[in-house]
């Protein structure tokens, strides 16, 4: 089956589970830093609403760690990664939120490809248990998969 080449209207949500080393930690990140409204949970994972996709974080710590990176325009970029694609004013007031709550970033906020047609503000941090994410956004959504 080929994959289609144009996003269809509307999106339908995405699923994505990954390790957490402690459940309160990702809860007091996802759902507090970052603003994950939390849906069900149990001793062992944690539901949240990314964006309208659903992350859920499972207590599995010997599965964390630091994920190997590879270079993307002159940053090392974590291999193993999530996140969203966000309208550019969005993209712009939590790159600002995020920055006054004194994250710490693997790549500060800054625009990557300047000029080319996949011209893209992106920026990368850990959660505590070092998953990667990527908070990205296009002045132009049609250039998500420009070439």
């Amino acid at each position: 089956m080929q994959a289609p080449t144009t996003n269809p209207a509307p999106l339908s949500p995405f699923h994505l589970a990954f390790p957490v080393h402690d459940l309160a930690l990702a809860r007091q990140f996802y759902g507090e830093k970052l603003g994950c409204p939390e849906g069900r949970s149990s001793d062992e994972w944690i539901d949240f609403n990314f964006y309208g996709h659903q992350i859920v974080a499972h207590l599995a710590p010997q599965a964390t760690g630091t994920a190997q990176r590879n270079a993307v325009d002159g940053h090392g970029v974590p291999v193993r990664h999530f996140g969203i694609v966000l309208p550019m004013a969005e993209w712009e007031a939590l790159a600002q939120r995020l920055k006054a709550q004194g994250t710490r970033f693997v790549i500060e906020p800054y625009i990557r490809f300047q000029g080319q047609p996949g011209e893209q503000a992106t920026m990368f941090f850990l959660d505590p248990s070092e998953n990667a994410i990527e908070v990205k956004a296009f002045a132009d959504i049609n250039n998500l998969f420009a070439k």
